[in-house]
């Protein structure tokens, strides 16, 4: 059988999403991943600890990328606000096609370990955009709350952009949601607090 170590990361991910997809998850083994994707089992384990990772491989990336992009925003006077935005303004699209996306939400959702893992990185996100708005002058207490809120918020407008079948895009969309909670809030601001502390 050939054996083409170039792009087998890429390959590796591919060939986990569609054996996950035909046969299940908790039914394919690394072996086949490896085996699928036209690499040796060895190729499979140097990429990733295991089935699982392969999923949440760009997990860790993406964290740091938000936090980086939350630290460097001009303005974080409304941390419910700065939070979304970063989120929205990532290019999504550099993790794989909609379609893609799609999918592997659709397997995470029917898997539930996979699901629990899922939540897990969520809620590392979290932290990392509340650390990130406690460094920027933002009250632990706000910046833990803006940062709760505001993972949920996008976490619903990109499910929808997911499941959608136009054209919308996601900052639309994100922008839709949250003009959405604001009116289960009623005489509040988005993002706004009496004491925000001194945002730098």
């Amino acid at each position: 059988m050939p054996r083409w170590e170039h792009g087998s990361e890429e390959r590796l991910k591919q060939a986990a999403l569609e054996l996950f997809q035909e046969q299940g998850f908790e039914d394919t083994s690394a072996v086949q991943i490896a085996e699928r994707a036209r690499v040796t089992t060895r190729t499979f384990f140097r990429y990733f600890r295991d089935k699982e990772e392969v999923i949440f491989a760009d997990a860790d990336t993406l964290k740091e990328t938000l936090v980086h992009d939350l630290l460097q925003a001009a303005d974080v006077s409304e941390p419910l606000l700065a939070v979304v935005r970063t989120l929205a303004g990532f290019d999504w699209e550099r993790l794989g096609s909609r379609e893609t996306q799609h999918r592997r939400n659709a397997m995470i959702a029917a898997t539930p370990q996979l699901l629990e893992r899922d939540l897990v990185k969520q809620h590392q996100v979290a932290e990392g955009l509340s650390d990130a708005l406690r460094r920027r002058g933002i009250a632990p207490d706000l910046a833990e709350l803006a940062a709760s809120a505001g993972v949920q918020v996008f976490r619903t407008a990109y499910l929808r952009w997911l499941a959608g079948d136009d054209d919308t895009d996601l900052t639309t969309m994100t922008e839709t949601v949250l003009s959405s909670l604001a009116t289960l809030v009623p005489g509040a601001r988005s993002g706004a607090s009496p004491d925000p502390g001194t945002p730098r």
